[in-house]
């Protein structure tokens, strides 16, 4: 069996070790992940390019698009990564809990983005015109809608590195939903 180590900084190349500089200067380590990510020589900085793209979704809407695409990809790392970052863009644990179990009883604009993206992750993005429908209704626009797009591939990149991988979570663990209804 492939065992998968995380890299030091003085593993990777000068380019990847300048952003190792940046990430523990801007969020005090450097995430597993991501470290992992620059055993090439090039996808890191892909990577944070994309991560940190311009959105239309605000952060709250992207933590939201990022918890129900990991919790659907099965990704304990990214679980816990965005159980986190969810809590500091303003979530409660019982909404982050509410989220990854696909819905979100306490915003409706939030719940039709919640239930787009889990049916889109799902089903390779083919989504019900009801669903599409909501989304609409509750004042999304078709820029949000590609938007949505680009942040499940971006979490999707990062959920199957972690899942062939196994890396170690350096994030508080996040609970474990007791059933499954995403």
């Amino acid at each position: 069996m492939a065992n998968f180590k995380v890299p030091t900084r003085e593993e990777v190349s000068k380019s990847n070790q300048a952003i190792f500089d940046n990430l523990k200067k801007g969020i005090g380590f450097v995430p597993n992940l991501y470290a992992y990510y620059a055993k090439n020589e090039t996808a890191l900085a892909d990577y944070l390019s994309l991560n940190n793209r311009k959105s239309t979704l605000s952060a709250k809407e992207k933590e939201v698009i990022n918890l129900v695409t990991s919790q659907i990809n099965d990704c304990r790392y990214c679980q816990s990564a965005h159980t986190a970052l969810g809590k500091m863009n303003g979530f409660s644990e019982d909404q982050i809990l509410e989220l990854r179990s696909g819905s979100a009883s306490f915003d409706r604009k939030l719940d039709a983005l919640v239930k787009l993206t889990a049916a889109a992750v799902e089903n390779k993005g083919k989504v019900s015109e009801e669903l599409k429908e909501a989304f609409f209704n509750q004042g999304y626009n078709e820029a949000n809608l590609i938007d949505v797009v680009m942040l499940i591939g971006d979490k999707t990149i990062s959920n199957f590195i972690n899942n062939l991988t196994d890396l170690p979570i350096d994030f508080p663990l996040a609970d474990e939903l007791s059933t499954k209804t995403v």
